[in-house]
């Protein structure tokens, strides 16, 4: 058992130190006479982050998928339908994707929804009557454009997804954990209006990803037996192996308060790291989890670390660009580590895990996007609403130059700077 063996009680002795340091109140350097020099007060981390030199990205994030939204965006302004479900279906049948892997049909999609989606949420966040037509006039103008193109499985499916869009948005109004009932209500209505929608262009989904992806998200909304959800996340991880985001969300489906079991959660890891072993190695595993153990302690508790940590290394080997970097250093030094301290059995691999953020920033990293860290302090939650991008990134930046700098605290402290550059890391006297 782990909790026996001598790397689990340093572990552990570790999560100990770092709970109690936690209960303390911030050390206030008084100076004591001595008989020796006092050792030198520690650095708060953003007086670390003072001495780190790193290139940031675009805070509004990756060009290539900005493009894309944007022209989604820009097309379903000037309804021009033909021409938008042609950019969704070539996209979507070239399986074209960002340097991160997520494919850009879908950011094509979002961008042309985004009005209709975006006014919903506004009206939602103002608390503005449930009959106000601001609530239901973008989407009586996509339901008009459906009538009108019901043989256009592309235009039916963007439909769906604005129906699933607007049904999380209800289901999240006013911040609360749980809907009240009657947005519980409104929630499961746009969940069936965007059922009945895709269920005649069920068979279409064969060879689509884009389309696939979207009967999927129903599963969000409803409650479905285990072997029905894995079987139809498997069949779309088998057409877009390429795109973690299936296994991700196959992994959080998989855990008991959703469609599944921890049973089943370790059998759909195992599986999807066979049928994904050619894109992604062991990677597979890695990603039905990744989620899935940074919201449950008991997934978190039950993992196979070894095999998560090899499946780490193999996601870097088959994509080592920055963003991917940049996604896996967030999630090992912030979404791993805010769970820390409230179940001990969790902990153990928690912490063993989340120390892959050091050969990750310290021979992968090259540059800084303040996007990814910032979701990842969010839990990766993409139902998450943000009134200001640019507050959001803000505090992605800081708090990634804050986590960046910990991993270099001796050597900073040690009077050096660190500067991240394509060749690697230089370090130089402060």
């Amino acid at each position: 058992m782990l909790t026996t063996s001598r790397q689990a009680r340093d572990l552990l002795s570790r999560i100990s130190d770092l709970v109690s340091d936690r209960a303390k109140p911030a050390a206030i350097p008084v100076p004591v006479p001595a008989p020796h020099p006092a050792p030198a007060a520690e650095l708060p981390e953003r007086r670390l982050a003072d001495s780190l030199s790193i290139p940031v990205c675009s805070a509004k994030g990756d060009p290539e998928c900005i493009q894309a939204q944007d022209r989604g965006q820009f097309l379903a302004r000037q309804e021009r339908w033909d021409e938008l479900s042609r950019q969704i279906r070539d996209a979507d049948q070239a399986r074209a994707a960002a340097r991160g892997g997520l494919p850009l049909a879908d950011f094509v999609a979002y961008g042309a929804r985004a009005d209709v989606v975006n006014a919903t949420e506004h009206a939602l966040a103002e608390d503005q009557d449930v009959c106000s037509r601001s609530l239901i006039r973008g989407l009586m103008a996509f339901e008009a454009l459906r009538a009108e193109n019901r043989q256009d499985p592309y235009l039916t499916a963007l439909v769906a997804l604005a129906h699933i869009d607007i049904g999380w948005a209800w289901r999240g109004t006013g911040g609360q954990t749980v809907a009240s009932q009657p947005n519980q209500r409104r929630c499961a209505a746009h969940f069936d209006r965007a059922a009945a929608l895709l269920e005649p262009i069920a068979e279409g989904c064969r060879h689509s990803p884009f389309l696939k992806a979207a009967h999927c998200a129903l599963f969000a909304g409803r409650n479905t037996g285990t072997l029905r959800v894995a079987d139809e996340f498997g069949a779309l991880i088998d057409l877009a192996p390429g795109n973690h985001r299936h296994m991700r969300t196959l992994g959080t489906h998989m855990l008991p308060r959703r469609s599944g079991s921890y049973a089943a959660l370790e059998l759909e890891a195992r599986r999807s790291a066979s049928r994904t072993e050619e894109t992604w190695g062991a990677g597979g595993y890695t990603w039905v989890y990744f989620d899935a153990i940074s919201i449950d302690d008991q997934a978190c508790a039950r993992v196979d670390t070894r095999l998560f940590l090899d499946g780490l290394k193999d996601i870097v080997n088959a994509n080592p660009s920055q963003e991917m970097i940049n996604l896996l250093a967030a999630y090992c030094t912030v979404s791993l580590r805010k769970g820390l301290g409230q179940n001990l059995q969790a902990d153990v691999p928690r912490l063993e895990i989340a120390e892959a953020a050091t050969w990750l920033i310290r021979d992968h990293l090259s540059e800084l996007h303040p996007l990814v860290w910032a979701h990842a302090a969010d839990g990766f939650d993409n139902s998450a609403r943000t009134r200001s991008a640019s507050r959001f990134a803000d505090r992605g930046h800081d708090g990634a130059l804050a986590a960046i700098a910990g991993q270099f605290r001796g050597e900073i402290e040690g009077g050096q700077k660190v500067a991240f550059t394509n060749h690697g890391l230089q370090f130089s006297p402060a």
